[in-house]
């Protein structure tokens, strides 16, 4: 039988009818957002059957040890997987009563989950890959199964696709489901209980979303007020979402290079006119040196930390670091770069093709390497590029090209560089040319 949802009870029959003390259910309601009765025209709560029952629930959660905001996690992590903790066939059991199904073992463990749930994923089967998200939702915390979980799950898809064991499609599969599942997490969270509003955005070009995602969830399940702008927002837009919104804090993630450097321009723009920016993304937690590039705060490596660093600066605001200085050679590198990329990709393209070299590969490979070299030569140290050299090994191994040509790759673009930019772009060439000289000696090991 459906439980009525219909608002019929006032606050009296409610505190009559569950023992509940009015300042508890005001707290709750005010902290939590649970229950949500419905006000008459003069302001008056209004209660349903369904929300004398959820409080009951929260109730019996407590009585089994568990605290308020673990028993309200636990109602929202079953809303959002898509079942109802007052249906009798799929809820907990009350207080005293005998539990009707006993997890597994390995339910219990987050490595055993991971791994489960990345497998599912591979075979493409969403019932089973949402079935191992509950088990583990039902047994741990919101945010060990979205950081032990989902996410490092989705960093070794990563894995498994650079060394060519995953496919794009198996990344995307894994990807829409953790997605699917952090926007009904998102969706199920209470009303934001502070003021200060917090701007999530990827900076123009960049369309990793998930990082901020979970930002989302995890600020508002502390109270925030949080706009997920969402991904590649110009930065012409953000500056009018600034003026209708008036945060306290932008927050801004990148996962490249080449989006690092559109980071840093949007990052410039909020400074002249006076706002906080903070940032991260997984370029920055690889390359050494890169986070000193962003005049912002740099919110750490891990998901679990960059929260406290979020709410210390909301808590105590302060001026963003300064700009590491970069060198004028690497600027007009990166200028003569740009203006005559086309020439050198033209002469590399004729010089492998005179070498009798497979060419299947070459516009992705150029696209890449020659958005990274701006990029890297923009940010002040091409060596920042160093890290992304094995993805265009997969890259070639991804095409049935021997990673052996890798090598021959460098050392040919090197030689365009000089052919076509005179010396101009001596920075470049000598950078390519000792890669190819490290990796003819070793490219076996990649």
């Amino acid at each position: 039988m459906s439980i009525s949802k219909t608002p019929t009870f006032n606050i009296k029959v409610v505190l009559n009818k569950t023992g509940i003390a009015a300042d508890t259910l005001r707290a709750w309601e005010r902290r939590y957002g649970l229950p949500v009765p419905q006000r008459t025209p003069g302001g008056h709560r209004l209660y349903s059957e369904y929300d004398i029952e959820t409080i009951k629930w929260l109730m019996a959660r407590q009585a089994e040890g568990l605290s308020i905001s673990r028993a309200v996690d636990l109602w929202n992590e079953q809303i959002a997987s898509g079942s109802d903790p007052l249906d009798r066939l799929g809820a907990m059991p009350l207080a005293g009563a005998a539990k009707t199904e006993i997890l597994p073992a390995s339910a219990t463990n987050l490595e055993s989950l991971r791994r489960d749930w990345l497998a599912a994923c591979f075979r493409y089967d969403t019932m089973e890959a949402e079935h191992i998200l509950n088990q583990a939702f039902a047994v741990n915390s919101v945010e060990i199964v979205c950081t032990d979980v989902i996410l490092r799950g989705l960093y070794e898809v990563g894995e498994y696709w650079h060394k060519g064991k995953a496919s794009v499609q198996q990344e995307h599969f894994a990807s829409g489901i953790a997605t699917r599942r952090l926007e009904s997490l998102i969706g199920a969270t209470p009303p934001p209980v502070r003021e200060e509003t917090v701007i999530l955005a990827c900076p123009p070009d960049e369309w990793h979303v998930f990082p901020l995602l979970l930002i989302n969830l995890f600020l508002r399940r502390h109270g925030w007020n949080v706009i997920h702008l969402g991904a590649s927002v110009p930065v012409d837009q953000m500056e009018e979402t600034i003026k209708t919104t008036k945060p306290s804090l932008v927050i801004l993630s990148a996962q490249t290079l080449t989006t690092a450097v559109h980071l840093r321009e949007m990052v410039r723009a909020l400074n002249k006119i006076g706002i906080q920016a903070a940032f991260g993304g997984r370029v920055f937690n690889n390359i050494n040196g890169l986070p000193a590039r962003i005049p912002a705060h740099f919110l750490a490596n891990t998901i679990q930390f960059a929260v406290p660093a979020i709410e210390s600066l909301l808590a105590s605001p302060r001026p963003a670091p300064k700009e590491e200085p970069i060198s004028q050679s690497a600027l007009s590198a990166a200028a003569a770069f740009a203006h005559k990329r086309a020439q050198v990709e033209n002469a590399l393209s004729d010089a492998l093709a005179a070498r009798g070299q497979p060419i299947a590969f070459l516009d992705t490979a150029n696209r890449f390497l020659g958005d990274s070299l701006t990029a890297a030569l923009e940010l002040g140290d091409i060596s920042f590029l160093s890290t992304d050299m094995a993805w265009i090994a997969h890259l070639l191994i991804g095409h049935n090209v021997p990673t052996a040509i890798l090598p021959i790759y460098l050392d040919v673009y090197a030689h365009a560089v000089d052919q076509v930019l005179n010396g101009g772009g001596k920075i470049i060439s000598d950078w390519l040319k000792l890669q190819a000289a490290s990796l003819q000696t070793n490219w076996n090991e990649l």
